[in-house]
């Protein structure tokens, strides 16, 4: 059997020499230098891309921020005014609230003191009515007084009296209950003197007007001996400060004070200190 052929390539005449001979790439070298450059590219481009990418990112955000801040703004803006004017209706509704309270209480206070006034007038003039008929009772009892006098004395006298000494003392009873005033003469109202001198004015006697002077006038006459119809009078002749009339049975008429008015009084009560007779 033959052997095979071996071809035989000519070779430099330098082969053999292993610096001078040329390197030979292999595949796998080339693809693995290939895939290096392209990785590198792929690389770059990334870093590039990241790069530029970075670089767009804060004029990305400041174009937006300033949109969402001024958003948000308005809307806290919105929020604090719908705040305000919540509160600012509550607070006047409050006030009306307030105000409506107020008026009801004073509408209360001021219908009390309507009908308190009211009562307090109806009252003032059922009070001037019974006065009126008490005064219009007592003008008449004075006038039927007056008209008996002059015929027949009073039934309480009890010393002998004369017809002027009977209409003195039936005047003076008829003032029984009218006010004590300080000034006062009459026809409701006395002091002590003013009543003195009316009653006597009735028989036609004019006395002075003040207490004072009447103790000067007339008869002086001791207190065993004292009558009716004598004038009694308080304090010093001439400075008396009071007065009043004895009407018998140890008893004296007079106008008393402001708490009194017209009365009729014992005589051993108030002793006066001395009488005169002007009849």
């Amino acid at each position: 059997m033959k052997e095979p052929l071996v071809p035989v390539i000519p070779m430099s005449h330098t082969a053999h020499i292993r610096s001078h001979r040329k390197p030979r790439r292999s595949a796998t070298s080339s693809i693995a230098l290939r895939a290096g450059v392209a990785g590198g590219v792929l690389s770059m481009a990334a870093a590039g891309a990241s790069a530029s990418a970075s670089a767009a990112e804060p004029v990305t955000q400041t174009i937006e921020l300033p949109t969402l801040t001024a958003d948000l703004s308005a809307q806290v803006a919105q929020s604090a005014a719908a705040t305000q004017q919540a509160a600012a209706n509550y607070e006047l509704r409050a006030e009306r609230d307030a105000a409506a309270a107020k008026a009801a209480t004073e509408a209360k206070k001021d219908l009390a003191e309507a009908k308190k006034k009211a009562e307090a007038k109806k009252e003032a003039a059922e009070a001037a009515r019974k006065a009126a008929a008490e005064r219009a009772n007592r003008s008449t009892e004075r006038a039927t007084l007056s008209a008996s006098a002059s015929t027949s004395a009073s039934t309480s006298v009890s010393a002998p009296a004369s017809g002027s000494v009977a209409t003195v003392i039936a005047f003076l009873k008829a003032q029984v209950g009218d006010a004590y005033v300080m000034g006062a003469t009459g026809p409701n109202a006395w002091d002590c003197s003013s009543l003195v001198q009316a009653a006597y004015k009735q028989v036609g006697v004019d006395l002075p007007r003040v207490s004072q002077d009447q103790s000067m006038a007339g008869t002086d006459v001791p207190l065993s001996s004292v009558q009716v119809g004598d004038i009694l009078y308080w304090g010093g002749k001439g400075s008396a400060y009071h007065v009043g009339v004895y009407i018998g049975d140890g008893q004296y008429l007079d106008a008393a004070n402001p708490s009194k008015g017209v009365v009729i009084q014992d005589l051993s009560g108030y002793p006066a200190s001395g009488a005169v007779r002007v009849l």
